[in-house]
């Protein structure tokens, strides 16, 4: 699908660098997510390293995970200038 997360990159800041697809990618921030439940484990810099994709979404090992779709409602595009 064009909302499939086909590359992501952890980044300083609990940020991630995301690609999707459908050729859009840009930066999320996951900072306001760091005090709620699961997404807790995340604020350790080792463990939130460990990002992947699986069935193309953003995951953890522990089963955090960020929706395509609220990577794009959330995310910060990056400036065309800078490649993806």
């Amino acid at each position: 699908m064009h909302r499939d997360v086909t590359s992501v990159k952890p980044l300083d800041g609990h940020r991630i660098h995301v690609e999707l697809a459908d050729g859009r990618c840009g930066i999320f921030d996951l900072t306001p997510y760091l005090d709620h439940g699961v997404f807790r484990e995340l604020k350790d810099a080792a463990y939130f390293a460990r990002v992947e994709i699986q069935f193309a979404a953003v995951t953890w090992p522990h089963g955090q995970d960020i929706a395509p779709e609220t990577l794009i409602a959330e995310m910060t595009p990056t400036e065309p200038s800078q490649a993806c």
